[in-house]
């Protein structure tokens, strides 16, 4: 059985410059991500897909394969993440390279561990699925969700109006971190979240999403919480 990494890191972010090498705790934030992929010890390629200069020579630097730059329409702010896998699958397989289960870990994943890389791999395996996705609950219903319309304050789903919070079942959300999947049923679906998905959760203290400038500075204190 073999096993790739790909790290999906394009340089062409826009609401944080630069952000896939941008500093964090003094690192590269993508480096977080090659590192636990080499550390897990799962992987017979740990390899980052860009199409940067500067972010093939910082991946090199910390590990990581760059054995070809990303096509333009892969690298398009409408190219999606499943866009860039099967084009990465398609690329080794002309080479001769072939794999049974992949991890897409996001650059910008420094909650992302060793033991959790391992740790869903093995249960995506154990589980026989298609795909593993991490998730995280929200940390109040969405049943119980409140919009604005015509300037007054209703419930989006009023049936819920007198449910309590803890009576509602638990829903969850992409963290947006990695994703594990069987190669073969990927390359059939065509997406990461078709088929027959297991579901991998994650504490809330463990996921931040990185959008602007005071998320970068709650994932920092977050990453030293986790520490």
């Amino acid at each position: 059985m073999r096993n790739i990494a790909i790290i999906t890191a394009r340089g062409g972010s826009k609401r944080i410059p630069r952000k896939n090498i941008k500093d964090f705790l003094g690192k590269p934030i993508m480096a977080y991500s090659i590192e636990a992929a080499i550390s897990s010890g799962i992987f017979d390629e740990v390899m980052v897909s860009t199409d940067d200069e500067e972010i093939a020579e910082i991946a090199k630097k910390y590990g990581a394969k760059v054995p070809f730059f990303r096509s333009e329409a892969a690298s398009g702010d409408f190219a999606t993440t499943n866009d860039v896998l099967l084009e990465v699958i398609d690329e080794y397989e002309k080479r001769g390279e072939f794999f049974d289960y992949g991890v897409c870990i996001y650059p910008t994943a420094p909650f992302v561990t060793p033991e959790k890389i391992k740790d869903a791999t093995e249960k995506l395996i154990e589980k026989n699925g298609d795909s593993l996705i991490p998730v995280v609950s929200f940390s109040y219903p969405p049943k119980r969700a409140l919009v604005i319309r015509d300037e007054k304050l209703v419930f989006e789903y009023p049936e819920f109006m007198d449910s309590r919070s803890q009576d509602l079942e638990s829903e969850y959300h992409d963290v947006g971190q990695f994703y594990c999947f069987n190669i073969n049923a990927f390359k059939k679906n065509k997406k990461l979240m078709l088929g027959n998905i297991i579901p991998y959760v994650v504490d809330e203290m463990e996921v931040q999403d990185i959008d602007n400038e005071s998320d970068w500075k709650i994932a920092e204190i977050k990453y030293r919480h986790m520490l």
